[in-house]
């Protein structure tokens, strides 16, 4: 007698060409649980705690847009800090300061603190080319420079765009782990489809940002191949340098690369501490330095291409948004995380978006704009 089994149900194709977790009645527990829902993962503690103590400053949860912020139906939390100090925090009925929460493309800047690293030490020149690195790399990225790809300013034949059920990002997450392969589909590799990107043309002719994950991966590939250092090694320093009091989990494909573009997933709490790693200019706990400061103060007054409206005060810098002040990222799905390093200040912001898209540029402007606002208060 066989027994039969069935797709899993989670990770099954539904509705828009996406898998069940990512579909709007089921996204919210795909976002809090996606560290158990992706195929294969990592998951790492540091074995130092950065202590934090809790100094509420309750005139921030006063503030009439935080306490706007706070009551939206999809928020999932809320942590200010500065220091090692929590100023203000707040959590959803079905959240809390020790749940994991996937942070998405907030990802992408463990990049910004492991090029710091290969820049210093003249392991990689951010004006050479991908194929001086990566020979095998396809014409999507070959003869594009460094610096273009770190700051998303490169065209090619990938497209990010989740609301079209056939955008080329499916075919990555299927290698990824976070869907099932289509019947009679072989899953591949993360870096498979990285040789697979073509283009005849790199320039971006648009003058704004060209968003594509893909670039963040190919960032990784390289630090990997110039330092001689797996990508784990290096998410392990940034982990132990951030001190942080839970597990980082990551999504890696079937041969165990990370998914550095957007596979993370850590407590609010966390995420905060893991943020004073650019608050304090790449310094971590105990004089641990991970990143030159030079580099983080390039990254955030050298920036690239803009964000599209109506977050055009953003512009994107190796693997990092900023406005020349801040430093920072979103995520799909509603987050937002930020640092100040003139005052020191993290905010974080965890959401899931329910709409059809998972995205809202107007929401995301304004919550942008509050972030900012009260990360330069002093």
């Amino acid at each position: 007698m066989t027994l039969a089994s069935i797709p899993n149900p989670d990770l099954a194709i539904a509705a828009d060409n996406k898998p069940r977790w990512n579909n709007p009645d089921f996204r919210r527990h795909g976002f809090h649980n996606l560290h158990r829902i992706s195929r294969y993962s990592l998951c790492f503690r540091a074995p130092s705690v950065l202590p934090l103590v809790k100094q509420v400053d309750w005139k921030i949860g006063g503030r009439p847009e935080i306490a706007r912020f706070c009551a939206m139906p999809h928020f999932s939390a809320f942590v200010v800090v500065r220091g090692d100090r929590i100023l203000y925090e707040a959590y959803a009925p079905d959240f809390g300061p020790d749940r994991p929460h996937s942070i998405q493309s907030i990802t992408k800047t463990t990049l910004n603190l492991m090029l710091g690293r290969c820049v210093s030490e003249g392991l990689i020149d951010l004006d050479r080319r991908v194929g001086d690195y990566l020979p095998e790399i396809g014409t999507g990225y070959a003869d594009a420079t460094l610096r273009d790809v770190a700051d998303m300013n490169v065209a090619n034949d990938f497209s990010e765009d989740l609301s079209d059920p056939h955008t080329t990002w499916f075919a990555m997450e299927r290698d990824m782990g976070w869907r099932l392969p289509p019947d009679g589909e072989k899953e591949g590799t993360i870096r498979s489809v990285l040789c697979g990107i073509t283009s005849d043309d790199l320039l971006n002719r648009t003058g704004q940002i060209l968003y594509k994950s893909t670039n963040s991966e190919v960032i990784g590939w390289i630090i990997e191949r110039a330092s001689g250092r797996p990508l784990r090694d290096s998410l392990i320093e940034i982990v132990e340098a951030a001190g942080i009091e839970g597990c980082f989990h990551i999504t890696c494909d079937r041969e165990g690369v990370p998914l550095v573009d957007g596979g993370a997933c850590l407590s609010a709490r966390d995420l905060a501490r893991y943020g004073l790693l650019f608050a304090r200019k790449g310094e971590g706990v105990d004089g641990r330095r991970l990143s030159e400061a030079a580099f983080i103060e390039e990254t955030r007054r050298k920036p690239g291409p803009s964000l599209p409206k109506p977050r055009d005060c953003a512009r994107y810098s190796r693997q990092t948004m900023t406005d020349g002040t801040w430093i920072g990222h979103a995520g799909y799905g509603g987050q937002f995380m930020l640092a100040n390093p003139d005052t020191g200040t993290v905010v974080v912001y965890l959401s899931v978006l329910e709409n059809k898209s998972g995205t809202d540029a107007s929401f995301s402007a304004a919550l942008l704009k509050m972030m900012a606002e009260l990360a330069a208060a002093k």
